[in-house]
């Protein structure tokens, strides 16, 4: 019985072992059919990695897609010490077919890596060595991701053989050729000076025709403009610009006077017309201070502005007389009264523009309309803009002349792009 069952254990032990070696030689047979591949060190332009680099991922994703019996980078440093040209140089169709032909494999891959302005293009080419003949060939565009590199050799590889790949990674990865921006063109500096003519309204029309003596401009109510634009394009195509506007601006030179300004504007030209809209906060200098317009002519002039400081002086001097007015007099001293015990119309409790008042820091706000127009590299723009404040403005035109000077990329890498 013992010697049966030796038997029996013994038979199957040697099938078993049969079995076994047949899987190995089967497994060796399937390893055997599979082509063999290697990579030859491909070229990079503008790119931070290496040849070495690129060549393992190459090699890495070959493995990973399971096509090609691929050759690793210890099997290729035999053939670069018989010939170091083989290192760096080897990317012609017959320099490859040479290599290949050392290495004794069925087919050689290289290809190049090139940073083209905004996107990484990866040229892949696949050689048949027997036949000395291009056997596959692929060029892909990618946006500018150099961290995914390895992502983009993948999607080439796969889509070079056919093999579907994730539609997620391509789209999020594929270089969009999209609509030229600003980002792309450069920022163009087109600076220059401004001259023009504004018409004073509301209020503002009033203090300017306003005697010295009442604290007035005593000028016509419309004045000129003389300043200088900074502008800056901060986005755009090639049918619209953003722009960032700075004007300095002195008024009423011809009318003895220096009002300056600043304004800072968000502006928006539109077309090859260059027609042009913008708005912004304008900053000044005013003078103020507290009284009334006299439109009953009750102290003075019909229209006459008395300010706080004018009527303490004609208080003092008409009312400081006690058997006229006792009722300003309190234990027989004199105690100035108030425009409102006098005239109950009037009232020193609100701020009118006075040039001997007080200076404080004037706001705007500014609206623009015009177009460019252009010869050459001169531009020239024409605005009719208006400075709207409390109570009156400012309505007018104004001119520049602005040349093109130079372009500068906006990257701030130094990369035209």
């Amino acid at each position: 019985m013992k010697k049966s069952l030796l038997k029996i254990s013994l038979l199957a032990a040697r099938r078993t072992g049969i079995l076994i070696a047949f899987l190995i030689m089967t497994c060796q047979s399937f390893a055997q059919e599979k082509p063999t591949i290697a990579v030859a060190n491909p070229n990079i332009v503008g790119l931070k990695t290496t040849t070495t680099i690129a060549a393992k991922l190459l090699r890495l994703e070959l493995i990973k897609m399971d096509n090609y019996f691929v050759y690793d980078e210890f099997d290729m440093e035999d053939i670069y010490k018989l010939d170091s040209s083989y290192r760096n140089n080897c990317l012609s169709k017959s320099c490859l077919v040479r290599m290949g032909k050392s290495l004794g494999v069925d087919y050689m891959i290289t290809g190049s890596f090139d940073e083209l302005g905004n996107k990484i293009v990866l040229s892949l080419k696949v050689i048949d060595v027997k036949n000395a003949s291009i056997f596959k060939t692929r060029v892909q565009e990618f946006d500018n991701q150099p961290l995914e590199l390895q992502r983009m050799v993948e999607i080439t590889l796969k889509e070079m053989h056919a093999i579907e790949v994730q539609q997620e990674i391509v789209d999020r990865l594929q270089f969009k050729n999209e609509v030229i921006t600003s980002n792309n063109l450069g920022r163009i500096k087109n600076n220059g000076p401004r001259v023009g003519y504004g018409i004073l309204t509301g209020s503002l029309t009033e203090f300017a025709t306003r005697s010295v003596s009442q604290g007035g401009l005593g000028i016509f109510p419309a004045v000129s403009m003389i300043g200088y634009q900074l502008e800056a394009q901060y986005v755009g195509t090639e049918n619209f610009s953003g722009l960032v506007e700075g004007i300095i601006n002195v008024s009423g030179l011809e009318q003895g006077q220096f009002i300056p300004t600043i304004t800072v504007m968000n502006g928006f030209r539109f077309g090859k017309a260059g027609w042009e809209f913008a708005f912004g906060p304008g900053f000044g200098l005013k003078s103020e201070s507290y009284g009334f317009f006299d439109t009953n002519g009750s102290f003075g002039d019909v229209g006459s502005y008395i300010s706080q400081n004018d009527w303490q002086g004609y208080a003092d001097k008409t009312y400081n007389d006690i058997d006229l007015y006792p009722e300003f007099f309190l234990n027989g001293y004199y105690t100035r009264p108030d425009v409102s015990e006098v005239n109950p119309d009037y009232n020193l409790n609100e701020k009118h523009a006075d040039k001997r008042g007080k200076v404080s820091i004037s706001t705007s706000f500014v609206f623009g309309f015009g177009r460019t127009f252009r010869a050459g590299a001169l531009n020239m723009p024409v605005n009719i803009f208006y400075s709207s404040k409390k109570g009156g403005g400012l309505l007018g035109i104004n001119i520049g002349f602005n040349v093109l000077r130079s372009k500068e990329s906006i990257n701030k890498e130094g990369r035209f792009i």
